[in-house]
């Protein structure tokens, strides 16, 4: 097991920049839940003007979360099967995915939740991510600043690329995935 991250937590008021600095900044973190998890490695941010944002459009009950305060989870199930882990941003309907991470703590534990032994297969994804680390609907509003979660502020300035989000239809070409750069645990590679 990797030793615990020496930065310090995050502070809560990092998380009341609009959602781009917020993704930006989350790159090389240390995110755990319950003491398992790793540096976030992949993110993308969203906001209540973006057609690819559940904000979009207003608030509703599913959404809700994302027009509270920042810094908190919002989580939800897509195709009715995964679960994706999102923080609030500081700009009202606005938020960031954390699409994938690099294990480093728990991951015997990771290992066992998702039936796979390659590290680079336990987190690399939003959906395995909140598998390997047990986030579910339950913690939907929960504090990221609060147990179970511990979120820990990047040890260096991490090499960040930039490109076009995935796995959506609308916005597209809105650059706001960010990635640390040459990863082996993104989700999927950044294009050239």
């Amino acid at each position: 097991m990797a030793t615990l991250n020496p930065a310090p937590a995050i502070d809560p008021s990092f998380f009341q920049q609009d959602a781009p600095a917020v993704a930006r900044g989350l790159i090389g973190a240390m995110l755990l839940v319950n003491g398992v998890g790793g540096r976030i490695v992949e993110t993308e941010a969203y906001d209540m003007d973006d057609p690819a944002s559940h904000s979009f459009g207003g608030q509703k009950p599913r959404n809700a979360v994302m027009f509270g305060p920042p810094g908190r989870a919002y989580i939800y199930r897509i195709y009715g099967l995964h679960w994706c882990l999102n923080t609030v941003a500081g700009k009202t309907g606005s938020a960031v995915l954390i699409r994938a991470l690099e294990p480093m703590h728990g991951i015997a534990d990771m290992a066992a939740r998702r039936g796979v032994s390659d590290p680079r297969l336990l987190c690399s994804g939003p959906g395995r991510l909140c598998q390997a680390l047990g986030v579910d609907g339950s913690l939907n509003g929960a504090s990221l600043s609060d147990a179970p979660f511990q979120l820990f502020a990047p040890c260096d300035q991490a090499p960040i690329t930039v490109g076009r989000r995935i796995g959506i239809s609308a916005g597209v070409d809105t650059p706001w995935r960010f990635g640390l750069s040459s990863s082996p645990f993104l989700s999927r590679r950044f294009p050239a």
